[in-house]
């Protein structure tokens, strides 16, 4: 099989985890469910999940009410081999804005758990933080599967499977943390193949690719590798604001940055850009990060 079909492969694999089947159960809430793709810790992919319920919350809106805001929280591991249940509960629908409360289940206990606000097309002021100059093109960029090389086959194996073409400017820390010991980093992804034209399953792959690396800033900053013995990092919460459309299958800038760590947590945010410099969305999260050796 060639690269090419290797990439089309795990982009359709994420467009079949994101079509949803609905149940025909009436209840007060919508009930989907979904499935998970594969990852070799067992553990479902946070970006995945949350893209999930965006999905799910979505399908009770009618296609020109839009997602513009969504603040969501992990609150367990999830189990790739079991099927993910979410319930959609209609909180609001306004003139102009609409609000979804979505929880995913295994086993009968939420694994996630997100409130998301939807608009209307609405005119109104407008500005936005440019995008930082001096950031390469991202050809001019290694894929992080080919940086990775012979030291860890394993990890480099993960990210060429993965639907995610992920490059990073300053480099990824699988493998040493390049350069000076600093609190924000920029990275270019785009998914591996082409995507259907359909506007929201773009927002959902870009709040898939929004959970991917925005912990790094906290690990750079003290000089720590995915790879550091005793390393324990966990999502604990995620905030996204979409501001413009944007195609997850063109590159995107992902500039990310971290103003704080302490009591086990640290806070990254990030703006990710199109090619163009348009900014199109904003991310917050924060993270349990526990470096035994390095007290972190």
């Amino acid at each position: 099989m060639t690269a090419e079909q290797d990439a089309r492969r795990s982009v359709d694999a994420l467009l079949d985890v994101l079509d949803l089947a609905e149940s025909e159960a009436r209840t007060t809430e919508d009930i989907f469910t979904g499935r998970s793709h594969f990852m070799p810790t067992g553990r479902v992919y946070g970006g995945q999940v949350l893209a999930q319920s965006l999905v799910a919350a979505e399908r009770t809106l009618p296609e020109d009410r839009v997602v513009h805001s969504m603040h969501g929280y992990f609150l367990r591991p999830g189990d790739t081999t079991s099927r993910i249940t979410f319930s959609v509960d209609r909180i609001h629908d306004g003139r102009s804005f609409s609000t979804r409360r979505c929880q995913a289940f295994q086993g009968g206990v939420p694994i996630f758990s997100m409130i998301a606000s939807f608009q209307d097309e609405d005119p109104g002021a407008e500005h936005a933080e440019p995008m930082p100059g001096g950031i390469p093109d991202p050809e001019q960029l290694r894929p992080d599967e080919e940086l990775v090389g012979e030291v860890h086959p394993l990890t480099r194996k993960m990210l060429a499977e993965r639907p995610a073409d992920v490059r990073h400017v300053e480099g990824p820390l699988f493998v040493d943390v390049a350069g000076e010991a600093v609190a924000h980093q920029a990275v270019w992804m785009r998914m591996r193949a082409a995507m259907p034209d359909d506007p929201r399953l773009h927002r959902a792959a870009l709040a898939y690719l929004s959970d991917m690396t925005i912990q790094e800033p906290i690990l750079r900053r003290h000089g720590v590798t995915w790879s550091t013995r005793g390393l324990k990092v966990a999502s604990l919460d995620h905030a996204m604001w979409w501001h413009r459309f944007g195609r997850a299958d063109e590159w995107v800038l992902y500039v990310q940055e971290s103003p704080n760590a302490r009591g086990g947590r640290g806070l990254s945010t990030g703006r990710i850009y199109d090619r163009a410099g348009t900014l199109l969305a904003s991310v917050a999260q924060e993270v349990m990060v526990r470096v035994p050796e390095a007290g972190v």
